[in-house]
């Protein structure tokens, strides 16, 4: 059984049909996907690497692959808050260079990956093979020590809600396989996260094949992140950031601050006369190598993609490391069961497999990447603001060396330590971080800028964005639990003593979250029937005091084209 119509899980259905075909054994495959269709809640950025596309589909092109454009013109770009600065090639790392990589939805892939698993079954007669659209996993169901399937109701009471199996295979973003990682102790280091806000416009030119990674402009107070543009075919524009959630700010707002993004001189040129056509948000993890289990599998199961957190923020890659677990998922699954072992050391090799090729291989040599700007909060602090503000009243180079010549010897000591963690030259050890909602500062402000001028009608409130998701929900859905209503009392009070919103209100991607008034108390209310999945609240309630569940029957937001 496969929880989640990921990347990953697709990946290993294929590949397993392709080593099943002729072993002549009988085998049984069944796929949930909580949304109504596959790759309905999914979402990314997406410029990807299709190595291993190539290796699972060779003649991925002639089966009509949706590529939405192929890069043939990469650029980092500095953004000042009125011009941009596009760094000499020379200058960045060679990992943001994604020229020839494909541009994509990855909506859309999942659904093609999903077509292409079905047509596969009808060649491989000894394989049944079900994928269940609107189908949840909402408990992990255990029996002496092992996994031996999931719960599909929101409310189990028998065994008659529970879907069992020889084998499962997380492919989520943690919904369910975190609960795998609790009854283990799989993870010594929490993993930390970051939220990707996304918007897909049609234009009135195209920009096919452009892609750009910005630092600076909104993110200038400290949050580690970044934007990004990729023109798509048919006149299509992504325009994203992904924003790391141990911001110091306690009301960041993503979604405003991708509205923010939208104002800058550069994107208002190209959205000009334009149409938004798609909204929505996710989460990312981020941790990296010292944030991985500290096993792959367990009796019965395997972790795979971001249940497993292999994305490589370094190189801004995360699909095909997800593909890669799902390929060497199959392999080791498939003998295992041929074998009728599925002990923990029979699944042992999946890991030992991974730890030997380019997923973990990256994953350690950039371990450090995230802690280099947390150890350093001048960098995004400072550094990174003195030379953004001189993009706009000169060029950057003289915003570098403002920075030397302000803070001389430490902007020299920060260099090379920073960039010694950044590129892996240096080992300082294992690292341990702290859970993003432990970054709040509750008091912090964050310093204040004019913003640049700009269409209003290409700015969108949160309420105006959801209706861009297509949110849409069966009746009852009540899929956030919070757990104590007194706790969310006690910490509104806490931020309105400060003048500020709680963080779950202002943080929230979709309007979910809300203050409301009742017998003269502020409390925390919710309007479920916004929400688009994306569980910042989760991560960055300062009280742990709230879990985002999948929702029934498919509901929820629908992704298809982002």
């Amino acid at each position: 059984m496969l929880v989640g119509g990921s990347p990953s899980n697709l990946a290993l259905a294929y590949h397993f049909l392709q080593l099943a075909k002729d072993s002549g054994r009988d085998f049984s495959i069944a796929i949930l996907e909580k949304g109504k269709e596959f790759g309905s809640q999914i979402m990314s950025g997406a410029v990807s690497n299709p190595h291993v596309l190539k290796k699972i589909w060779p003649n991925y092109e002639e089966l009509g692959f949706p590529v939405e454009a192929v890069c043939n013109d990469s650029n980092m770009s500095v953004l000042g808050i009125k011009k941009k600065w596009d760094i000499p090639s020379k200058l960045y790392p060679k990992n943001f260079n994604k020229s020839g990589y494909l541009v994509l939805s990855l909506s859309h892939v999942a659904n093609w990956m999903a077509h292409q698993v079905q047509e596969k079954g009808k060649d491989v007669p000894n394989v049944t093979i079900d994928l269940f659209t609107g189908f949840s996993a909402h408990k992990v169901v255990f029996e002496n020590g092992r996994v031996v399937g999931v719960a599909v109701t929101e409310h189990a009471t028998s065994e008659e809600d529970h879907v069992y199996a020889k084998f499962t295979a997380f492919g989520d973003k943690g919904f369910i396989s975190r609960d795998v990682i609790d009854e283990y102790k799989l993870r010594d280091c929490p993993q930390i996260w970051s939220v990707g806000i996304k918007e897909v416009w049609e234009t009135k030119e195209s920009y096919e094949g452009k892609v750009w990674h910005t630092l600076g402009w909104p993110l200038l107070e400290g949050t580690f992140g970044g934007g990004f543009v990729y023109g798509m075919k048919n006149n299509k524009l992504t325009i994203g950031m992904v924003i790391s959630l141990n911001s110091k700010d306690p009301n960041m707002n993503p979604q405003k601050k991708l509205q923010e993004y939208k104002m800058h001189p550069w994107i208002q040129e190209m959205i000009k006369d334009g149409k938004l056509v798609k909204y929505g948000a996710a989460l990312l993890p981020e941790g990296g190598y010292y944030s991985l289990p500290k096993k792959f599998a367990v009796p019965g199961a395997v972790l795979l993609g971001d249940a497993l957190g292999v994305l490589d923020v370094k190189n801004l890659a995360g699909i095909d490391r997800a593909m890669e677990c799902g390929y060497t998922a199959a392999e080791v699954m498939f003998d295992a069961l041929m074998k009728n072992d599925l002990s923990e050391a029979a699944l042992a090799p999946y890991q030992k497999r991974l730890e030997e090729s380019f997923v973990i291989k990256d994953l350690y040599k950039n371990r450090y990447f995230r802690h280099a700007f947390i150890e350093n909060p001048k960098l995004l602090e400072e550094y990174l603001p003195d030379i953004a503000k001189s993009v706009d009243k000169s060029n950057a180079w003289i915003g570098g060396l403002k920075v030397f010549f302000k803070h001389p010897l430490g902007a020299t000591k920060d260099g090379v330590r920073s960039l010694g963690l950044i590129e892996g030259k240096f080992d300082i050890g294992p690292i341990k971080y702290e859970h993003d909602y432990k970054g709040i500062i509750p008091t912090f402000t964050p310093p204040k800028y004019d913003e640049p001028p700009y269409e209003k009608s290409t700015i969108y409130s949160r309420p105006d964005a959801v209706f861009y998701s297509s949110t849409k929900y069966h009746e009852g859905n009540k899929h956030i639990d919070e757990f104590n209503a007194e706790v969310c009392v006690k910490c509104i009070a806490k931020y309105d003593a400060l003048g500020k919103d709680v963080p779950c209100v202002s943080d929230c991607t979709a309007e979910v979250h809300r203050v409301d008034i009742l017998d003269d108390l502020r409390k925390h209310g919710m309007s479920l029937e916004n929400c688009i999945h994306c569980r910042t609240c989760e991560m960055i309630c300062p009280e742990v005091n709230l879990r985002v569940n999948p929702t029934e029957q498919g509901s929820g937001p629908d992704f298809i084209g982002l």
